[in-house]
């Protein structure tokens, strides 16, 4: 079971409820990268970790496990599963890797016990109570997210792109950016055209932003050295920091130029993660079931 990084090509917060809850306008969109998950039965619930993060997610309670808890609660049956997680995607790097690795948990436990259909609101209700990329995850296919993050509707057609992800190695606290944000809200800014190229979807997104790049900074500096360098690249189309950060993506024509740029930033900066990928399409993304259905609302505080 696949599951894929997560990137907001912008996200605007649009917001704030009288509970605490952030209000958003994004557009999401996954990437080749991805953890894989795979998911047995056995006596109890387990969760064995490999992979080049692995020591940094460790093996104590995260959202994998907590997804199986809560989806056994809901059915009111045990969660005894063994989970195998290759981690790929770096941790607090604001690429929703351990939203997605719930969500990933949750279609594989749906396809481990026969659920169909007449269990799609459990599993939108089961992610919405996760956190508020879970649900996005669930569906892992590009979308416009909207509320807290519950509300998801289908973007137009998105071109292939190239994809570089870079991140600093410094762990970035989504709930302290949330909280340092200020000054007003923005507006919501969809687009319905497709964009025909890489190119054009930059041009695009250059009127859009990420609205929580400047707390992000202000918070970690080592994220603005990393925006200048992915911007200073050769064919870097559009540099900007995905989610709360602390990881930065660049949009290039095709992954054969991301990579070409991806040697040269490795070499300069030997500390930082760097990463070439693509942009995953529909039909590409594994793992994503069309018995999950629309979604709903829910609480994912920020």
């Amino acid at each position: 079971m696949e599951a894929p990084a997560k990137l907001n090509l912008y996200l605007h917060v649009t917001g704030r409820r009288a509970d605490g809850y952030h209000e958003l306008d994004s557009l999401v969109t996954f990437t080749a990268l991805a953890d894989s998950l795979e998911i047995a039965p056995a006596d109890a619930l387990s969760l064995t970790v490999r992979g080049p993060f692995a020591e940094a997610l460790g093996t104590g309670d995260n959202l994998a496990t907590r997804a199986a808890v809560a989806l056994g609660e809901r059915l009111g049956r045990p969660a005894d599963v063994r989970i195998t997680l290759q981690k790929r995607i770096p941790v607090a790097a604001g690429l929703g890797g351990g939203s997605a690795d719930a969500a990933a948990v949750l279609r594989g436990l749906a396809q481990l016990w026969g659920l169909g259909a007449a269990h799609a609101s459990d599993l939108q209700d089961v992610a919405l109570g996760l956190g508020a990329d879970v649900p996005v995850c669930l569906h892992a296919r590009a979308a416009y997210m909207a509320g807290i993050g519950e509300v998801l509707s289908a973007p137009p057609p998105l071109p292939a792109c190239g994809v570089l992800l870079v991140n600093p190695g410094v762990p970035v606290s989504t709930r302290a950016i949330f909280a340092a944000r200020q000054g007003p809200f923005s507006v919501a800014q969809r687009f319905q055209e497709s964009p025909t190229d890489a190119p054009a979807l930059a041009r695009l997104l250059r009127t859009r932003r990420n609205d929580l790049e400047r707390p992000a900074l202000a918070h970690a500096p080592e994220v603005g050295h990393v925006l200048a360098r992915l911007g200073a690249a050769p064919g870097c189309l559009l540099a900007r920091m995905s989610g709360s950060g602390g990881t930065c993506f660049g949009l290039f024509a095709d992954e054969a130029a991301a990579a070409e740029a991806a040697r040269a930033i490795a070499r300069e900066n030997p500390d930082w993660w760097v990463q070439a990928t693509h942009l995953v399409h529909e039909g590409e993304t594994a793992g994503a079931s069309a018995a999950l259905g629309g979604s709903r609302q829910g609480r994912s505080r920020r």
